[in-house]
């Protein structure tokens, strides 16, 4: 009886036009069964025209009834053809106590002039486990694992060894000093080139858009591109992670994989990705404030997350003034 509004609201829905445009929710497990204490994620994806706004859900804490949210969501977009976007959002699940579980109807909305408008996806299924513990087997004698034999090891063995190292060594001995030659031949020395670091380049870029007011001007969507490939190129400078070539959750899992910590730094650089795919992908519109606010956190990022030990002159004295305010 519970379930029969939930229902009644989804016919209703169904039943709205939806400007001839088809929005589509789906949501599910990675598997349809997990042992108690498992970990798999929760996938909610919404396809949907491009040039229409529409609110995706937001889960916290808990699924339903003993489904517990441990982490998420981790928010993807990515094109899918004919005018069309697919949104994805991911979260990491668990749960403790076993039996069959019915997580009900996840929806995203349109709101607008007209009303509210909701696409809601199927139920979704989890059976979590116990783990069956076999009883004593009581009709036959157990008997001690016997241990792998370990042979010796012969001198025939090591010796081929030995000499491969020789040789290595001696190789290595030959080249050394071939090279060392080779190098007191040369007349000339090439100039070495001190390329500025990471985050004076990332700085002087950040200025260069500023002064540019690409937002102020209504170029949104540019503005965005150019930030983004700002924080990317930085990323690749400072930690190596190739982002100009990976989507955000691929950036942020190879930036996490270099032993980045995800503390305030990180939050504020999946803020900024994250909006900026909202605007290049979702056609989303966000307030002067957000915009102001997605280039203070990449400003922040840059400083926060600079090497220490490098001393460099200012870019300007806009950058001497904000690290002081800092």
């Amino acid at each position: 009886m519970k379930s029969l509004p939930v229902q009644i609201l989804m016919i209703v829905a169904f039943s709205l036009p939806a400007k001839g445009q088809d929005v589509k929710v789906t949501a599910g497990f990675d598997s349809s069964r997990i042992y108690i204490g498992d970990q798999i994620h929760f996938t909610v994806t919404v396809e949907q025209p491009s040039d229409l706004v529409v609110a995706l859900p937001v889960l916290k804490d808990t699924l339903c009834r003993n489904i517990e949210i441990l982490s998420g969501s981790e928010i993807d977009s990515s094109l899918v053809g004919d005018n069309r976007i697919r949104i994805t959002s991911r979260y990491l699940i668990t749960s403790f106590d076993s039996g069959f579980y019915h997580v009900p109807p996840v929806f995203a909305e349109i709101k607008n002039e007209n009303g509210i408008k909701r696409f809601y996806s199927e139920y979704s299924l989890l059976e979590v486990m116990r783990v069956m513990i076999a009883p004593a087997d009581t009709t036959a004698k157990i008997y001690d694992i016997i241990e792998p034999y370990r042979a010796p090891v012969t001198l025939g063995e090591v010796l081929p060894w030995i000499f491969l190292a020789v040789i290595a060594v001696a190789a290595a001995w030959f080249l050394a000093k071939l090279f060392r030659k080779l190098i007191k031949k040369r007349t000339g020395k090439e100039p070495v080139i001190n390329p500025d670091p990471a985050h004076v380049i990332a700085f002087r870029d950040l200025e260069k858009l500023r002064e540019e007011k690409l937002w102020q001007k209504g170029e949104i969507k540019q503005y965005y591109s150019r930030l983004t490939e700002i924080i990317r190129q930085y990323l690749e400078n400072r930690f190596g992670v190739f982002s100009l070539e990976l989507t955000t959750s691929e950036t942020l899992d190879a930036l996490i994989r270099t032993g980045f910590k995800k503390d305030n730094s990180y939050a504020k650089l999946k803020s900024v990705l994250t909006g900026s795919d909202l605007v290049k992908f979702a056609r989303y519109k966000p307030e002067p404030s957000e915009n102001e606010l997605h280039f203070e956190d990449s400003w922040e990022f840059v400083l926060t997350t600079k090497k220490q030990d490098e001393i460099t002159e200012p870019v300007n004295k806009k950058d001497t003034e904000k690290e002081e305010t800092v």
